[in-house]
């Protein structure tokens, strides 16, 4: 599908945000609206444990994809996340129209290689999606993600209406929720978050980005904000956590603008630990995990380490 082919299938969904909003709060912040419902226990994506594995691994090059690769051939290879015939979800951060310099969505670059990566381990299908803050279809395109995933071979899905389903998500404040349906019919979940400051949680990484599988009004959970990440992360396990910490926004985010926001790091990690993705990853910020609360609220309800070094670390510079 060619740019002109996506802009006129995505057309009505530009027209619904056009009538709530025009920066894509159709999708953020939308009414539930009848939505199939679907019982699923939990969608927990993840591979067994191996003790003779690091659960984080971390690895820097000015090449991203060089990076990537590093990081993740430490962890076991793309081989121990994804086998043949299997159908994966690749969900990175594309909830801003911004371009890849200015660090607010993923690195388009990390996308396509990660599409690449699961079609060459036998993946039957690899879906990317997101349900965006501003529009959908801006973001998606200027991010450069759409591009870059597709060229790998991957489906590119900008949410509907009728992609949610209404999912018991058996948390504190995150209860009966819309789910974008790609997250929990998938056999296989890759988050790939990006490192960024947020102006209500102090960080967005790993475990924040998981909001982009939800539709209704998001904006509702935010007087609990750190719980109802936390009731998302027990209930959504991600197969594989790429953190993208080529392009840190240190400031003004989450979304961002300015380039003096963004440091560069030329980092990528990879991690079978959401909590220690994230408790590494604020340290690009100039914190701790014990510092932001969700992370630490995470590590306490027993989804992961806060210690990242004592869970098993490896560094590749």
């Amino acid at each position: 599908m060619d740019r002109r082919e996506f802009v006129k299938r995505t057309g009505p969904a530009v027209a619904l945000a056009a009538v709530t909003g025009g920066t894509g709060l159709a999708f953020h912040n939308r009414e539930t609206v009848r939505h199939r419902s679907l019982f699923v226990k939990s969608a927990s994506f993840e591979v067994p444990p191996d003790r003779s594995l690091p659960v984080l691994t971390s690895a820097t090059n000015t090449d991203p994809v060089a990076a990537l690769n590093a990081a993740l051939d430490a962890i076991g290879g793309i081989a121990r996340f994804v086998r043949a015939g299997e159908r994966v979800v690749v969900k990175p951060n594309v909830g801003w129209d911004r371009t890849p310099a200015q660090g607010a969505d993923t690195h388009p670059a990390l996308v396509g290689e990660m599409v690449r990566l699961c079609l060459s381990a036998g993946a039957r299908q690899v879906i990317v999606s997101d349900v965006s803050c501003n529009d959908p279809r801006r973001s998606f395109l200027r991010s450069g993600i759409k591009e870059a995933a597709e060229a790998a071979g991957a489906s590119v899905i900008l949410p509907a209406p009728e992609d949610f389903v209404d999912v018991d998500l058996g948390g504190t404040v995150l209860t009966r929720w819309p789910v974008l349906k790609h997250f929990v019919q998938a056999d296989r979940l890759i988050n790939m978050p990006v490192v960024k400051q947020h102006s209500l949680t102090r960080s967005t990484i790993g475990m924040k980005n998981l909001y982009g599988i939800l539709g209704g009004r998001r904006n509702r959970l935010h007087q609990e904000i750190d719980q109802s990440i936390v009731d998302l992360a027990a209930f959504v396990r991600p197969t594989l956590t790429v953190v993208d910490a080529t392009r840190v926004m240190f400031r003004g985010g989450p979304q961002g603008g300015s380039l003096d926001d963004v440091s560069i790091e030329n980092t990528v990690m990879c991690s079978t630990d959401q909590v220690a993705a994230d408790a590494r990853g604020v340290e690009f910020l100039g914190l701790s995990g014990r510092q932001v609360s969700h992370i630490a609220l995470a590590a306490r309800a027993g989804l992961g380490s806060l210690d990242y070094r004592a869970a098993g670390y490896r560094e590749i510079v």
